[in-house]
């Protein structure tokens, strides 16, 4: 495992962690790295909440079978939870923008509910990701700003994430070193042009 990989494992409570990673082979630095992340909150008997595109959501659900969790019991359970990004990203994107009071509408039961069980909690969120791949960035600075709202309210970690290809535009440079603002950590490696 990569330095990076571990400094998202080490993610606590109220941690807003994002990671540029490289689509190469598949998204397997995505699957890896969300994978332990998850992995580890399930191995500590925590709450494991992905909210991503139907096609990360089963890989990352392949990987977690291979390294032996049983997810039908962990969904019984209510201990893993899985959320169509795309799906939500309708509820409260519109024209543009973030609804700050849909996206709690729609994100704050499943987070109470995760956060009342008085087990830690740990979420990845891909929408930021997809916003941005759309050309929606301020819509995505926005949600990283309702994301630590949220986290306010509730502990909880949260790790984000956005392949280097999608962010290394030009003309970006500002709404780039905007979103690492928003985290308390950044693990990967950025762009060449916001490492200059």
């Amino acid at each position: 495992m990569d330095s990076h990989a571990r400094a998202v494992l080490r993610a606590g409570p109220r941690d807003h962690v994002v990671l540029f990673y490289q689509e190469a082979h598949n998204d397997r630095e995505l699957t890896e790295t969300v994978g332990e992340y998850v992995l580890g909150a399930l191995r500590a008997d925590e709450v494991a909440i992905v909210v991503g595109t139907w096609e990360h959501l089963l890989s990352f659900a392949r990987y977690l079978v291979r390294a032996g969790v049983d997810l039908a019991s962990a969904r019984a359970r209510g201990t893993y939870l899985e959320l169509d990004a795309n799906g939500i990203l309708e509820t409260f994107v519109m024209d543009s923008h973030a609804d700050p009071a849909s996206f709690w509408a729609e994100l704050t039961p499943v987070i109470r509910r995760a956060a009342e069980s008085g087990l830690p909690v740990r979420i990845f969120g891909e929408m930021v990701a997809l916003l941005w791949e759309a050309g929606q960035i301020g819509a995505a600075i926005e949600l990283e700003a309702m994301w630590n709202e949220l986290a306010a309210q509730f502990p909880f970690s949260l790790l984000c994430a956005y392949s280097v290809r999608s962010v290394a535009g030009s003309g970006q440079l500002d709404q780039l070193t905007e979103v690492c603002r928003a985290h308390s950590a950044v693990a990967g490696e950025p762009p060449a042009s916001l490492s200059r």
